[in-house]
């Protein structure tokens, strides 16, 4: 083998292994700034949550920041993925009973609280510039994601966003069992999946 290849093997397992291990570092960054938010996790929660040292992880993301903009990115891919798993088992191609399905999907996506978590404290960290440009990338995703795969007129999709994020508050508030009157017209045609 010529030293050529050698270094290019050699480049190839290296970039495995950076990605291997970047991958690693935005689930860590996901369920460490879910629990904690953006101000009061520090980087060396999320390097002990992927077993990598913290030097490391600011060679891959040079600041805190960028951590928090990659989980916040990685959030809304997984919405999106359930999004359209959920579409592809609606009933019928109706629109409506599509954003049904993807509502039903999306229930089940935030019963562990993570995907909830990271959404509710990207919004709060939404004064960093960053932050709110990825927020908006990643409302942008979704908006054109379920008008696209569902067919359903603006209305209907402003709605299930509005939806989304209703039961992001009720959630979070955990007024599903309250029993009171308040709470259950609140809580009225929202769909919930409680948490294992």
């Amino acid at each position: 083998m010529s030293t050529y290849s050698l270094t290019m093997k050699q480049t190839r397992t290296n970039l495995s292994d950076a990605d291997t291990r970047r991958e690693a570092i935005v689930e860590a960054a996901l369920a460490a700034f879910a629990q904690s938010g953006f101000a009061a996790t520090p980087v060396t929660a999320v390097a002990a949550l992927a077993g990598i040292s913290q030097a490391y992880v600011f060679k891959l993301f040079p600041s805190k920041e960028g951590l928090f903009v990659a989980a916040v990115e990685r959030c809304y891919e997984r919405i999106e993925e359930t999004l359209e798993q959920s579409a592809g088992r609606a009933r019928s191609d109706d629109p409506n009973a599509i954003l049904s399905a993807m509502g039903d999907g999306y229930a089940g996506l935030i019963a562990d609280r993570t995907i909830l978590m990271i959404q509710v404290h990207a919004q709060s960290a939404a004064d960093v510039p960053a932050i709110r440009d990825a927020v908006r990338r990643g409302l942008a995703r979704i908006v054109r994601f379920a008008k696209h795969r569902s067919g359903a007129s603006d209305e209907a999709v402003q709605s299930f966003i509005a939806f989304g994020q209703l039961c992001h508050l009720i959630t979070t508030a955990d007024v599903f069992d309250l029993g009171e009157d308040w709470a259950r017209l609140l809580a009225r045609n929202i769909r919930h999946v409680p948490a294992n």
